[in-house]
């Protein structure tokens, strides 16, 4: 597995890859929702009144390429998709907890 910084090293600069994919539409708030726990796509969508179904399925499907969420479809009744922060995006709670606190 390789490390994030390597993922998302970018012409010098470890940390703009990541910026640049955490500061996408609507990204920093799916983050937020997921630190507590498991999210649903229709949740998403209601705690985010001004999204779109596109826009939020596009910024979770790179999230998730990004390894930072994890998706899971639940098979009970009714089906449902569930999304969580990986062991990689858990590692950067403290990141965004740090930016909360200068904001």
């Amino acid at each position: 597995m390789t490390t994030i910084k390597e993922d998302f090293e970018q012409e010098g600069c470890p940390a703009e890859g990541l910026l640049k994919l955490l500061s996408g539409k609507w990204k920093p708030q799916i983050f937020r929702l997921a630190v507590d726990g498991s999210v649903r796509f229709n949740s998403l969508l209601k705690k985010l009144p001004n999204s779109n179904k596109q826009s939020l399925s596009t910024a979770l499907k790179e999230l998730e390429e990004a390894k930072l969420l994890i998706r899971t479809i639940v098979k009970e009744k009714p089906l449902h998709i569930e999304y969580n922060l990986s062991k990689r995006g858990r590692a950067l709670i403290p990141i965004f907890m740090d930016i909360e606190d200068l904001s």
